[in-house]
């Protein structure tokens, strides 16, 4: 039994993320493996391994730190919101997951992910990482087709100033009203909230 719906057969077009992600992947774990053992043949295997463990204590201190802060945000927002106060928008890059994220790149072993982690906790950095991935983001949801996810997150995106979305019907006023409200286009006559 056939349903109608018609299905393509050709091959999809495998993305480029999907083709140069594991590659990079396994460069960088050959790049990491490679420059520890050059650290470790210049100042020795113990200051190797404590500079790992390092890394690892200062990732855990910022990981804990960050949520620490993220928790503490949720609590004011809540709070504000309870009071009846819109919550203030945060700047890009003034947020928690790229902070957790550079905990995380310090608590993986490796240098390369030591030194890319504490550049993560530089503020500018931070800003600058933080507005592109904004820029990229409202890019790719700009670029959705409708009905998709892109289209359901920028429809989510229209506020009130009071931060409650509002769905609707707009009637306008403005049109001359015909007599006896005969139900043409302009007729200003009561007219039931759309329904579900």
């Amino acid at each position: 039994m056939t349903t109608g719906v018609p299905t393509s057969t050709a091959p999809r077009r495998r993305s480029p993320a999907r083709t140069f992600l594991p590659l990079a992947i396994a460069a960088w774990l050959i790049l990491e493996i490679w420059l520890l053992s050059l650290v470790a043949d210049a100042v020795g295997g113990l200051a190797v391994a404590a500079l790992l463990a390092g890394g690892m204590i200062l990732g855990v201190v910022v990981i804990k730190r960050a949520g620490r802060r993220a928790f503490k945000n949720l609590a004011d927002t809540f709070q504000q919101a309870q009071q009846g106060r819109q919550p203030a928008a945060q700047q890009p890059g003034q947020g928690n997951g790229l902070t957790m994220l550079a905990g995380l790149l310090l608590i993986m072993p490796g240098l390369i992910s030591d030194v890319a982690g504490l550049l993560c906790l530089l503020p500018p950095v931070r800003a600058w990482i933080g507005r592109s991935a904004a820029r990229s983001l409202e890019r790719k949801m700009a670029s959705a087709p409708a009905g998709s996810f892109g289209d359901a997150f920028t429809q989510t995106r229209i506020h009130y100033p009071d931060g409650k979305v509002v769905q609707g019907e707009v009637i306008r006023e403005d049109r001359p009203q015909q007599p006896g409200g005969t139900g043409g286009p302009g007729d200003t006559a009561y007219r039931p909230p759309l329904a579900p």
